[in-house]
């Protein structure tokens, strides 16, 4: 379905409004309207009949191109006219009643005022019931009740915005989105299975890497299942279902269950099982092998521990009943242009005008701009750009001429664009900046007739501000057009996300201090709908003669045009190429991205037939599913509704852990949506609702935008919105103990920044200071248990007030170590959380998320790289917290405690320590191996994202040898430090000392160092496999998080760093002279380490140690 939106109410000059109402009154005493049908309908109206007490009713007659609203002041007219209780009708208007009627037991209701008549759903059903007479009822529009509007407002306070705020949009998509977001929700709660969702097992569907399969024995593992006190350990096989482990369990104690304290009369159909300490359930159809946390034990070869307890009551999950009622399935859908167009047809009868009968050029009228405070530099000249686009695709550009930059600036002029009105498509959106310029020395001025002049010197962007030109019910924009502008951010201020900001259809909420564009669009007597693309019928003959033979000479390059990466441009003979063998295109899913690039989005018939073509095609449908290639068709190239549909219907057959693995990267492509109600954001919604994990990331990450991003926040929230209004009340009281939580550590990090005045040192009395600050919250009411945010499995309770302190660094981040929370916790660890406050989050977690990736990449092919992606969530504007991972260190903090400031130079201290923390040789040389795999893991990860030089404070290591990287934020907002090597610089970190682990020195091999190489090539070409995929997420994470870095030649980076185009031999080649780079220069990494420990040099990386 075409969804479509609202259009902006202009008021219409007098004697044409007359007109319009006089034909309206002709147009519903005709009987006969072509390309429309004449439809009776009952109304049962609000009121009672004073006889019989029943509700009253009219038969009306309604023509089939009419509006909604038009019908409804049919009613109305008519009610007044027949004398139907005239004290109700001739004192309301018909905007007091909503329109309603019932589907299979359901009501739905009428909600788009602007919409077709024959174009509701409703008559769609009576057809198929072959019902000649449809029957809609009247009802007055319900008010909210209190305790709708408090549970508005306890919503409102978990998004962190308020979704019912319209003081700032030019129409009513913001209203029509949370609407229209019921039915899915509906349908996704009517399909949920409540033992499932309670549980929410964790499991993977992908097969149990070599690695670990050669660490089980016969395809047995030993289970240790606790009861109260006592356990007992059984051997299953890996193949067994949860249901078959608890038989197992009840057979093997049958003579023990009152030790157990298991009543005799129950059976294994009575518990579940749950892992110790974690709110992880194993639980539903699915093999031992392929639950999340078993693999994990598996891994680090640790016990395997479960509790048996009674399952959660499902009750808990209930969810608030719905105020709404459903809006009609075809919401929001224009007519095909048959219906709309005025050709042929009695203008008269004509209610709504087809976008492909206007033929003229479309143009804008900019009146004018309006700052309330000017730039210091008063010599300026300013002017406006106007450009079209659809996607990044430009479709037409003009600009107006230069002025002097005052507080007002007036043109008053047309711009007409080289492009047709039914050329626009769905999705084009007029984009307005506001650029300025030094004005040219008075010798030089020319000035123009107006009295202004056309510097077309070096100019500056200053202000940016979007429309798009047919709104989200697909009608055509219309009149006058007051639009506050975003403000390019300076050089000092935080301009991270500023690419993606720029496609904004958002316009600033700070009305006060914000530059205005005051723009005039053409107004028409009627509506102009984009007209929803015929069925592909008509076209099949141009189908047949697209299907030409392609010339072998032909093949070759169009062959060479595919497989080429997702950021390679595409040249004119290129597209030219790709459209005139659209066919083969089709036949083949990896073209489709290239296809889809090739098409002039600016031609109606172009995009007509696209659609046909893949409306027609089933070979999208029928291929296996490549995530790199739906994302590349999410991103920021491709605006059309119907290729983003088809993007995200292949990523409905991902698993739960691979939306898990994607979900961040997900939840940035929405900006990309040009409407709130997209596929994308159905999507995430539907399987949020369906898994509690899922749920509980997207909470985060939609909330942590909505804090942070003013551009998205009304998107984001909308979604947020519905999510909450699905999950079921034990989650929303999860989330409001987190919230709280986030809130009341903000509050106490912000008053021990006032008081901590050393930039880098913590005064004993500032630790002090922090107890007492957590001491008197732990007594006044933080709640008493929580969901660890990045952990969701993990329930912190009190906090350990002794243990937490301020870490030494600018931004004073809190080290707080909290109780765990469940009592069947087997270890006395603490849950330790870093919370930091001023720092953007968002930059780490897309390269953690990245790392993940990597990992499962690996793990394909048995490699296990020991990668240690922390837990790192951005709960609010610069605030989040990040997991404390347990007995490690950072290299800085290890050569320091030995020998001081020089240790930057002893190759033997990070072996020694190693050796310390191992209880023998044995253990030692584990440690060792563990060493050499997570250092090649995280060379080969960080040389590819480009963030391979770093600092010794931002490499830690565990006691097991586990090596990895921190603090990433640091070095992506750091552009001298991010992409590229220059002469001083390396690849990455391979030191003396590491090598020295690895038992080699200088130019020497050793065993270890040959393994370390042979992993890397490994990890290395099976990162080369999915090099598409990585290049599409390192491009959306440039255009999200990191705007320094767009340009093409850092993008060209990540294609350099793959070897893109060439054979195996040279990548393998090329990692290895990496290697041997880092081993000449390893000297220069460790003089720039001794600087940074003598002299305390920051680099601009925080130092992260307390």
């Amino acid at each position: 379905l075409t969804l479509n939106c609202s259009r902006e109410t202009v008021p219409v000059t007098t004697d044409c409004k007359s007109r319009r109402r006089r034909r309206k009154m002709k147009a519903f005493t005709s009987s006969s309207a072509v390309g429309s049908e004449q439809l009776t309908v009952e109304f049962v109206l609000p009121t009672t009949s004073k006889t019989s007490n029943a509700p009253d009713t009219l038969n009306l007659e309604v023509a089939g191109n009419c509006t909604v609203e038009q019908v409804k002041a049919q009613v109305w007219l008519k009610a007044v006219a027949d004398q139907i209780s005239p004290q109700f009708y001739e004192k309301y208007s018909p905007d007091h009643c909503i329109l309603c009627y019932q589907k299979k037991g359901s009501w739905c209701e009428i909600y788009d005022r602007h919409q077709v008549f024959q174009t509701l759903d409703c008559i769609r059903y009576w057809k198929v019931l072959k019902k000649d007479v449809g029957k809609i009822h009247m009802y007055r529009r319900p008010q909210p009740s209190e305790e709708s509007l408090q549970y508005q407002r306890y919503l409102n306070y978990l998004i962190g915005y308020d979704v019912t705020d319209v003081s700032n949009v030019h129409d009513d998509e913001l209203e029509f989105t949370r609407r229209k977001l019921l039915t899915p929700r509906k349908i996704e709660l009517s399909d949920r299975d409540a033992r499932l969702y309670s549980m929410d097992p964790w499991v993977t569907t992908k097969p149990l890497p070599e690695y670990l399969t050669s660490r089980i024995s016969n395809g047995h593992v030993l289970l240790v299942i606790h009861r109260n006190t006592s356990s007992q350990t059984i051997k299953v096989s890996i193949d067994d279902t949860p249901f078959q482990v608890l038989q197992s369990f009840f057979t093997k104690i049958a003579n023990k269950k009152a030790l157990l304290d298991i009543p005799e009369n129950v059976t294994e159909s009575d518990y579940v099982l749950r892992v110790c300490g974690r709110e992880d359930y194993v639980f539903g159809n699915y093999a031992i092998k392929d639950f999340h946390w078993v693999r994990q034990c598996l891994k680090n070869g640790e016990e395997i521990h479960l509790v048996l307890e009674s399952a959660p009551n499902p009750d808990q999950d209930v969810v608030e009943k719905e105020d709404w009622s459903q809006v009609d399935d075809c919401t929001g859908v224009a007519g095909t242009h048959e219906q709309l167009t005025i050709d042929e047809k009695d203008h008269d009868k004509v209610f709504t005008i087809s976008m492909w009968d206007c033929n003229r050029k479309f143009r804008v009228k900019v009146l004018g701009i309006d700052i309330p405070s000017l730039p210091r530099n008063s010599e300026l000249i300013v002017f406006v750009e106007a450009s079209i686009f659809h996607g990044q695709q430009l479709l037409a550009q003009e600009r107006t001429t230069s002025k002097p930059f005052t507080e007002e600036v007036l043109w008053n002029a047309w711009l007409e664009f080289n492009i047709k009105i039914r050329d626009l498509p769905k999705g084009s959106r007029l984009s307005l900046q506001v650029s300025c310029g030094k004005a040219q020395t008075q010798t030089s001025k020319v000035s123009n007739l107006d009295g202004s002049f056309d510097g077309r010197c070096k100019s500056r962007l200053l202000y940016y501000v979007n429309l798009l030109l047919v709104d989200h019910r697909s009608l055509l924009r219309q009149g006058e057009f007051v639009l506050h502008m975003w403000k390019m951010p300076d050089k000092s201020e935080d301009n991270s996300s500023v690419n993606a900001d720029k496609l904004t259809s958002a316009t600033n909420p700070d009305k006060t201090s914000s530059m205005a564009v005051v723009i005039m669009l053409d107004k028409y007597c009627y509506p102009v709908a984009l007209p929803k693309s015929p069925e592909s019928r008509d076209s099949e003959a141009e189908g047949d003669r697209g299907q030409r033979e392609m010339p072998n000479h032909l093949r070759k390059q169009f062959q060479q045009i595919v497989s080429t990466d997702p950021l390679h441009p595409l040249s004119p003979e290129d597209k030219e190429l790709l459209w005139h063998f659209k066919q083969e295109c089709l036949r083949n899913p990896k073209a489709y991205p290239k296809f889809l690039g090739s098409v002039k989005w600016g031609k109606q018939e172009a995009v007509m037939t696209t659609h046909q073509l893949l409306e027609r095609s089933t070979t999208w449908d029928r291929s296996q599913l490549d995530v790199g290639l739906a994302m590349q068709l999410l991103d920021c190239h491709f605006s059309d509704t119907n290729v983003r549909s088809m993007a995200v219907r292949k990523l409905e057959t991902l698993d739960d852990d691979d939306v898990l693995r994607y979900l961040l990267q997900l939840v940035q492509a929405v900006k990309f949506e040009p409407y709130h109600d997209s596929a994308l954001a159905r999507f995430l919604l539907k399987r949020a609702l369906r898994s509690k994990r899922i749920g509980h990331f997207l909470f985060w990450f939609l909330r942590s935008e909505i804090a942070q991003s003013m551009h998205y926040q009304q998107r984001y929230a909308v979604i947020l919105e519905a999510y909450l209004r699905g999950c079921g009340n034990a989650m929303l009281q999860d989330f409001k103990k987190q919230v709280e939580i986030t809130e009341a550590l903000q509050n106490v990090t912000r008053e021990i920044k006032a008081i901590s005045v050393e930039k880098y040192d913590v005064s004993a009395q500032v630790v002090l200071q922090l107890r007492q600050k957590l001491e008197s919250l732990q007594s006044s009411g933080l709640p008493e248990s929580f969901r660890v945010p990045y952990d969701p499995g993990l329930r912190a309770g009190g906090l350990v007030i002794e243990q937490c302190k301020v870490m030494a660094s600018k931004k004073k981040p809190l080290w707080l170590q909290f109780k765990p929370a469940d009592p069947t916790t087997l270890s006395s660890d603490t849950i330790g959380i870093i919370f930091k406050d001023g720092d953007d989050l968002r930059q780490d977690m897309l390269i953690l998320q990245i790392l993940l990736i990597m990992e499962s990449i690996w793990e394909a092919e048995s490699l296990d790289l020991s990668l240690l992606p922390y837990g790192c969530i951005s709960t609010g504007n610069k605030i989040g917290m990040i997991e404390i991972v347990k007995d490690a260190t950072t290299i800085a903090n290890i050569q320091q405690s030995i020998v001081g400031n020089t240790g930057a130079f002893k190759d033997e201290i990070l072996s020694q320590w190693l050796r310390d923390k191992c209880v023998s040789e044995d253990k030692f040389q584990q440690t060792v191996e563990r060493f050499v795999y997570s250092c090649s893991g995280y060379c080969v990860a960080t040389y590819v994202l480009g963030i391979g030089d770093r600092h010794n404070d931002n490499i830690m290591v565990t006691e097991a040898g586990n090596l990895f990287h921190i603090d990433f934020g640091h070095i992506l907002g750091n552009y001298k430090s991010f992409l590229g090597i220059s002469k001083e610089r390396v690849p990455f970190v391979l030191t003396p000392d590491f090598l020295y682990v690895m038992g080699t020195s200088g130019k020497k091999s050793s065993p270890h160092f040959l393994k370390f190489q042979e992993v890397c090539v490994k990890a290395y070409l099976a990162l080369r496999q999915h090099t598409n995929l990585l290049i599409i997420l390192f491009s959306m994470m440039l255009m999200t998080g990191m705007p320094q870095l767009t340009s093409k030649e850092d993008i060209e980076y990540i294609r350099e760093a793959l070897t893109v185009g060439r054979p195996e031999d040279d990548a393998q080649r090329h990692f290895l002279d990496q290697i041997e780079i880092c081993r000449d220069k390893g000297w220069t990494v460790q003089f720039n380490w001794f600087l940074h420990l003598v002299l305390g040099i920051k680099q601009g990386v925080e130092k992260r140690s307390a």
